[in-house]
């Protein structure tokens, strides 16, 4: 049902913005009427609508990360896609600057990324990559609603979470922030778990369909990270093809490589590889 605050708001822009001759407008209703209908979902789409009929800026959000995390490239990827604007704060984390009391305030967790949206404050890359869809999307496109296909998306991103990204820290992390000699066995975990990634893309441009998907932004961070670190994907045909698309068509994407590069540049003077 459609509320009255919003045909009386609706009026109101339709007769300040939109018609300038009187007698082209009718009701109140029936103008706001007309604009709602057009609306899938009333409140969000309506925001959506004015913002881009008449140009106003998207609310910023503080985003708190470090450009080498793959997780907060994830976020940015889908900031961009969706078009949101993110005042940027970068922590060094080898300085601690994420155990500050001032973050810790914001995030008991100390982890980045983490989003502050008014009095929101989330943490979790792939919640916060489905917040902004749902909250500021022009659609569902990047996070279907449709049941099945939202399935396929939140498995490729729970993947990402406890197997591929997991099986890729298992294998550089400890080299990297512990000094231990690189266990080849990690590697070869990695390597199988690339081998299912392949086969989710077999027959697929990408990993929902034919169109990209928020499981798109954070599995192609971690990817990117992997080749920046010197893993070898080329043996993955379907992975690699789909990470050539992802560079071409991902809004953002020359952001996520340079991050990308900057952790595999760290990674690979700690394995040992040139």
């Amino acid at each position: 049902m459609i509320e009255y605050r919003y045909i009386k708001f609706c009026y109101f822009l339709a007769k300040k913005f939109v018609l300038d001759d009187e007698n082209l407008l009718a009701t109140p209703f029936s103008v706001a009427r007309c604009v709602l209908l057009c609306l899938s979902d009333c409140k969000r789409s309506l925001s959506v609508f004015i913002r881009s009929v008449f140009c106003m800026s998207e609310p910023t959000m503080d985003f708190y990360h470090t450009p080498i995390s793959a997780p907060s490239r994830a976020v940015q990827l889908t900031a961009a896609a969706v078009g949101v604007k993110l005042n940027i704060k970068v922590l060094d984390l080898l300085k601690g600057e994420q155990n500050t009391p001032e973050f810790l305030a914001i995030n008991p967790q100390h982890c980045v990324p983490t989003l502050v949206d008014g009095d929101l404050k989330l943490w979790e890359s792939r919640a916060i990559c489905a917040y902004l869809v749902n909250q500021h999307g022009k659609d569902d496109s990047l996070y279907p609603k449709e049941p099945k296909t939202r399935a396929i998306v939140d498995r490729a991103l729970y993947f990402d979470m406890g197997t591929l990204y997991k099986r890729f820290g298992d294998y550089v992390y400890p080299p990297m922030f512990k000094g231990a000699p690189v266990d080849p066995g990690m590697l070869t975990s990695l390597m199988e778990a690339l081998g299912w990634l392949d086969g989710y893309l077999a027959g697929r441009d990408y990993i929902a369909g034919s169109s990209i998907t928020i499981a798109d932004h954070s599995l192609v961070a971690s990817v990117s990270t992997f080749v920046a670190s010197g893993v070898d994907v080329s043996g993955h045909a379907n992975v690699s093809a789909w990470l050539g698309r992802c560079k071409k068509t991902m809004p953002g994407y020359d952001l996520n490589e340079q991050g990308a590069k900057g952790f595999g540049d760290m990674a690979k003077e700690k394995l040992g590889i040139k």
